[in-house]
């Protein structure tokens, strides 16, 4: 269970983020909207750990993670995707994947890399990067650099390297920005898949609507760094608050519009 206790932060005058408290819990995937502007990648930021809150706290499974790096949390078992990849670019696809599954099993014995232990577990560690490589059907492009990828299989690549850390929260902030009509249902097949996994958590930032519709189980809505809606997905976005919030649709005349 990953929850925010009014989480917070400032910057100079402006509250970015203003006392949001919420839980995820396992076997659910939460879709976090709002217009430009609201708070939603901040939120996600001072939940993995890229920003330092001003107030508030962040915990999981009882575990407080409120003083915790970015990489810590990692370990702890938070999963982030990032709206640009953030990948090797002059490794190949399996050197990256297999770099993801040594830091994993280094962290969880809490030992430090070195060349015995790289040499000794080269082949187990390329079995588990294939094996993860063929669930996001990429087998096919192993030894390419990922210079030489298209932006929709880094994308894959990226969803790739999160399932090696084997998070207990997985973190998708708008997984298919900058992609084409054509790739963008490969990466929401692989967010499927990961759904159905029902010991984890999802978390996704996401401007389109039919994505959400399809994909999610409970919407919260921030606007202007506050949390104003939260509950089941077709409440959530017929609710005035939404439609004048993030569609910029009245509240009076969302109120008139036919059922």
């Amino acid at each position: 269970m990953l929850q925010t206790q009014d989480l917070t932060v400032r910057f100079g005058g402006h509250v970015a983020v203003n006392a949001v408290s919420c839980t995820f819990a396992p076997g659910t995937l939460t879709a976090i909207v709002g217009p430009n502007g609201a708070g939603k990648t901040t939120y996600f930021n001072l939940m993995s750990g890229q920003l330092k809150a001003t107030a508030g706290r962040v915990s999981l499974n009882g575990q407080d993670l409120s003083g915790l790096s970015a990489s810590a949390r990692t370990r702890a078992g938070l999963g982030r995707a990032f709206q640009l990849t953030n990948l090797f670019p002059n490794l190949s696809v399996l050197e990256n994947v297999r770099l993801a599954v040594q830091a994993t099993q280094a962290g969880r014995h809490r030992r430090g890399l070195n060349w015995w232990s790289i040499w000794s577990d080269h082949s187990a560690l390329t079995e588990r990067a294939v094996a993860i490589l063929q669930s996001v059907s990429m087998t096919q492009q192993q030894d390419a650099p990922v210079a030489s990828l298209p932006h929709g299989d880094q994308r894959k690549l990226e969803v790739a390297l999160l399932m090696a850390l084997d998070p207990q929260v997985y973190m998708f902030d708008e997984p298919t920005a900058g992609m084409s009509h054509d790739e963008a249902p490969v990466i929401l097949n692989l967010i499927r898949q990961l759904k159905a996994d029902k010991t984890k958590t999802i978390l996704l930032v996401e401007h389109k609507m039919d994505v959400v519709r399809e994909l999610a189980d409970r919407i919260i809505v921030l606007h202007n760094g506050n949390l104003v809606a939260d509950g089941d997905p077709a409440e959530v976005i017929a609710s005035p608050v939404v439609q004048e919030a993030y569609l910029g649709v009245s509240a009076s005349a969302a109120q008139k519009e036919p059922a």
